[in-house]
């Protein structure tokens, strides 16, 4: 499968195919259904990419991973 950024470039092409006047009616709807199939297969995408986020940023945070904050404390001092 091609990456997101490759089918959303081929997304706009197709946008700014269509767009054109001189375009034929039957050529203009091969290229809609194209995008359709594209726009489908990204949101798809996303809604992965957006579950992901969701499992990480619900994740606990165990003392290991906290930052230490003594770097800072160092300014405060001066």
């Amino acid at each position: 499968m091609e990456s997101f950024e490759k089918r959303l470039e081929r997304l706009e092409k197709l946008n700014n195919s269509i767009k054109k006047s001189d375009l034929p009616m039957e050529d203009a709807l091969k290229l809609f259904e194209e995008g359709i199939k594209l726009a489908k297969s990204m949101e798809k995408d996303l809604d992965k990419i957006e579950s992901r986020i969701q499992i990480l940023m619900n994740q606990p945070v165990s003392v290991q991973d906290k930052p230490e904050l003594d770097l800072f404390s160092a300014i405060d001092d001066d």
